[in-house]
């Protein structure tokens, strides 16, 4: 076997290339201190899932599945297949603690190369798009609570406000990252409660009934659960920054179980509510249902209410993606001596540079409106670095079953077979359905792999030995 090296920033990584070229970790990670608890990578998880998506979808799912059972069953299943992913992911991690999610696994997995495409996606628009999605979200519900202020003014002003906390440190960040997450937990039960014991219910059954077996079978149900499944996605946040968390092999598996388990909770409640509170044909192919049920609740300051909560949920949102986006970059810098300037941290331990580059990057999508661009042509390849990021969990198990694992994915190799079936489903339907967004995504991956033989090519680059 060919021993594969690469000096990082702040030590070596040794890896094992198997005779195909895929490789496996072998030796210690670079360490970036363990300052971050099992509560605040949980808020991180929490805070990263919990967008606008929940908010908004239900309008165009009653459209076509009219009954409460089925529909609470389409985010059961969405929050199942999440679960999916998280015990493969947890595997991954346990095995390999370093920040920077897919790029740390697919490198591991199969090829550094593989790694540097899925880094790529995410170091430059792949969380600078959804941030810059969820400030303009912030404005446009702020404008409820601040009628008088431009809604692109509220949405470079939150990014630039939860930059400024992430720069100050891990310590601060965490701090702001927990107490965010649970103001926004606290206001969303607080919903709850009220939806339940105040407004007056409506005449919808979350029993299941005969027509419920056609509905769960049909097309729009496999439709919704691609679009569910988005509402889902950040369950795997807390893997971009394993090398700052205490313990990471066994806090890592806990922070995402709990943190999706608690969000599959929310998801469901607050889809029980929207249905408890307001008609469906009230709610059929609206946007903003959170709103229609906050008006059902709380009568003419419904919209308000509603806007408030929202916006304080997406400021933790934000900062979840601004502390995990940059930690992809900053591990970049610290293989790629190209890139080497990303990897410096300041005292306190933020990646400043690394940080700067993605508010930028956000700052402009903004003032351009790009990001909702941007996010139609990542979807492809985020989901496409995922898929195999689960799958290389399979494949370690058969051609390196000596490597330690201190977690084993519960359920193997069913959960893992499941995310890759709803996650291949998914792929197909973004083929079939947005082909040129698809294919601008697969570009973005290809120049992502020639930037990577441009960077292998330079003489400061460390030699790599493949097999024959």
């Amino acid at each position: 076997m060919a021993a594969l090296r690469r000096t990082a920033a702040e030590g070596t990584v040794e890896m094992a290339a198997s005779p195909t070229g895929s490789a496996a970790l072998r030796g210690p990670l670079p360490g970036t201190g363990s300052t971050v608890s099992v509560l605040t990578a949980t808020a991180i998880v929490v805070a990263d899932m919990v967008g606008v998506g929940v908010f908004t979808s239900l309008g165009f799912q009653v459209k076509d599945i009219p009954s409460g059972f089925s529909i609470l069953l389409l985010w059961t299943v969405g929050g199942i297949v999440a679960l999916c992913g998280v015990f493969s992911y947890g595997e991954l991690g346990a095995m390999f603690p370093r920040s920077s999610g897919e790029y740390n696994f697919l490198g591991r997995a199969y090829h550094p190369a593989f790694g540097f495409l899925a880094g790529w996606v995410s170091a430059t628009v792949g969380f600078a798009a959804p941030v810059a999605l969820a400030a303009m979200a912030f404005g446009e519900y702020g404008r409820a609570v601040l009628p008088g202020v431009p809604p692109l003014a509220l949405a470079i002003g939150v990014v630039w406000l939860v930059s400024i906390v992430q720069l100050t440190g891990v310590r601060h960040s965490s701090t702001f990252q927990l107490v965010a997450t649970i103001l926004k937990v606290v206001l969303i039960v607080a919903f709850l409660v009220a939806g339940f014991m105040i407004a007056t219910p409506q005449p919808v059954s979350f029993a299941p009934s005969s027509s419920d077996p056609t509905h769960v079978l049909s097309a729009p149900f496999a439709i919704s659960l691609v679009f569910v499944m988005y509402s889902f996605s950040g369950w795997n946040a807390a893997t971009y920054i394993i090398g700052e968390m205490q313990l990471p092999e066994r806090n890592l598996p806990r922070a995402m179980l709990s943190g999706t388990l608690i969000v599959l909770v929310l998801y469901v409640a607050l889809n029980a509510v929207f249905l408890h509170t307001a008609p469906i044909d009230k709610l059929a192919g609206q946007l903003d249902v959170a709103r229609i049920s906050g008006s059902y609740i709380f009568g003419e300051v419904g919209g308000r209410v509603v806007g408030a909560m929202i916006c304080v949920g997406l400021i933790s949102s934000i900062s979840a993606m601004m502390w995990i986006g940059p930690r992809v970059m900053m591990t970049m810098g610290e293989d790629i001596p190209a890139l080497n300037l990303f990897a410096r941290r300041s005292a306190s331990g933020a990646p400043v540079y690394a940080i700067l580059f993605q508010v930028t990057v956000a700052s402009l999508m903004l003032f351009t409106r790009s990001f909702e661009a941007v996010l139609d042509f990542i979807q492809f390849a985020l989901l496409f670095c995922s898929f195999f990021a689960v799958a290389g969990v399979i494949k370690l198990r058969i051609t390196h079953p000596e490597l330690p694992r201190p977690y084993r994915a519960w359920g193997y190799p069913i959960t893992p077979v499941v995310f890759l079936l709803v996650t291949g489903f998914m792929m197909y339907y973004l083929l079939t359905q947005r082909p040129l967004q698809s294919a601008l995504g697969i570009l973005i991956m290809i120049s992502g792999l020639l930037i990577y033989a441009i960077f292998r090519k330079r003489p400061d680059q460390p030699a790599t030995e493949h097999p024959g």
